[in-house]
């Protein structure tokens, strides 16, 4: 299982927020590279890179980070928020994105995304599945759909969706550990495809729990910004498992 630690984006910095509200942000580190050549430091493969400037426009804003940072390391970075379009998804993959996230784009135009995953391919597309209540959230969360969680996933994968980093909103930046059963329902329905863990992860006990279930990866945000997971322990667990 892949730790993806997570850099998310507002005015260039950063920040976390809790429950995707805007207005409960904090902000961490005002160099995004800084954080991100730390995590290479530690072993991380992956990262897990969130313009949330651009999730609430709508279109890319923070890409010229998303550069930097593929530019300056040898991470493999995902990419998501704002992405709406042909010319932003573009933009993306240019600024050097391995793969890019797409939440409220496969709710709102169905046929755009299902267009990326033929033209650029499944393995570069990854299905944001964020849930409130079991439904669809989009647009940064700020918006929850009738669209049951399942049935979304299922839908995708009939085109031919390999990946899906998949968030229970409630429990986001709340620290009191991830969506344990969603996930484990998720990977028996699922069984082939790569399910990433988002959202509630509080120390690394959480970590091996989700390791347990067998997932592709896990995204790290609050935990390693609260001090509650180190670097260390990214290291220790990536020479454990051979990540």
């Amino acid at each position: 299982m892949y730790l993806i630690p997570a850099i998310d984006l507002i005015d260039g910095k950063c920040v976390r927020l809790t429950k995707g509200d805007y207005n409960q942000k904090k902000e961490y580190n005002s160099n995004p590279l800084e954080v991100a050549k730390a995590f290479e430091g530690a072993g991380i493969k992956r990262l897990h890179l969130v313009d949330l400037d651009g999730a609430k426009a709508k279109k890319l804003v923070n890409y010229p980070v998303l550069e930097k940072i593929c530019s300056q390391t040898t991470l493999s970075v995902d990419f998501g928020g704002g992405i709406q379009s042909d010319e932003d998804i573009k933009i993306a993959f240019e600024s050097g994105a391995k793969q890019i996230t797409g939440g409220s784009i496969a709710i709102k135009n169905e046929s755009l995304f299902s267009e990326w995953i033929s033209k650029y391919g499944s393995e570069r597309i990854i299905l944001g599945s964020d849930a409130i209540d079991g439904k669809i959230a989009v647009s940064g969360w700020q918006e929850k759909t009738e669209t049951p969680l399942f049935d979304f996933i299922a839908h995708y994968i009939s085109k031919g969706i390999q990946y899906t980093i998949s968030t229970d909103v409630s429990k986001d930046g709340m620290l009191q550990g991830p969506a344990f059963d969603m996930y484990k329902d998720m990977q028996a329905q699922f069984e082939n495809l790569n399910i990433i863990a988002s959202g509630g992860v509080s120390n690394m006990d959480d970590i091996y729990q989700l390791q347990e279930l067998k997932l592709y990866g896990v995204i790290i945000g609050k935990a390693f910004y609260e001090g509650r997971i180190s670097l260390e322990e990214f290291e220790k667990f990536n020479a454990t498992f051979n990540v």
